[in-house]
């Protein structure tokens, strides 16, 4: 490595730290953006975040850089449904740490199971379900494939409405206590007193 440096002329330089503030909550209409800016702006200190949220995650990584110091567990790629149970890990592994699971309804529905365990066993989670009422994350991949348009039998084989998921009832089902946020308002309530609680919690977020 040295012989490179000398042959290129490279000179040593002092690392450049760029120093983010952290995002004021979310405010108006519930979004992805809004949920980020208040999960940079409330993420406690310690928490650990496991990130399923797929489409509806995309700011969160950039959001949350400034936030109190945390550890992250993220999707490898190429499949869904490992959120829930990873969270479980997770708080079982660090039960003094509060942990959060960031989840798209689609993923959620891989491993709803994950929610008894996490009351059978009153595990510090907070899980906040992105309730998008579809599969996004396939209808990027058909784009990406050089799908096409695809029809409406295709179309339907991704929606997640019809009936709608009702993710408090689910939860509620599997003895974990459940709110539903339609405003950036309502969530961010929502986030602080989950936050502040022992158990598990979950809020459905509709986007």
């Amino acid at each position: 490595m040295e012989a490179l440096v000398e042959a290129v002329g490279a000179t040593r330089q002092a690392p450049v730290y760029v120093q983010s503030a952290r995002p004021s909550v979310g405010r108006g209409a519930l979004s992805p953006e809004s949920i980020a800016r208040t999960l940079g702006a409330l993420l406690p200190e310690q928490a650990i975040v496991v990130n399923e949220a797929a489409t509806s995650g995309f700011m969160i990584p950039a959001m949350t850089a400034a936030a109190a110091p945390h550890d992250w567990l993220d999707l490898t790629g190429g499949a869904i449904g490992q959120g829930l149970p990873s969270a479980v890990g997770a708080a079982v592994a660090c039960p003094d740490r509060r942990v959060l699971a960031l989840e798209g309804d689609g993923a959620g529905m891989y491993t709803l199971q994950s929610l008894w365990t996490m009351a059978r066993e009153q595990l510090d989670i907070t899980v906040v379900i992105f309730a998008n009422r579809k599969y996004a994350i396939l209808q990027v991949e058909l784009l990406r494939v050089g799908a096409g348009n695809p029809g409406r039998k295709a179309m339907d084989m991704l929606d997640l409405s019809r009936p709608d998921l009702d993710w408090v009832a689910l939860a509620k089902g599997m003895g974990v206590p459940a709110t539903r946020a339609t405003s950036a308002e309502e969530f961010n309530s929502q986030l602080a007193r989950s936050l502040a609680a022992s158990g598990p919690t979950l809020i459905e977020a509709v986007l």
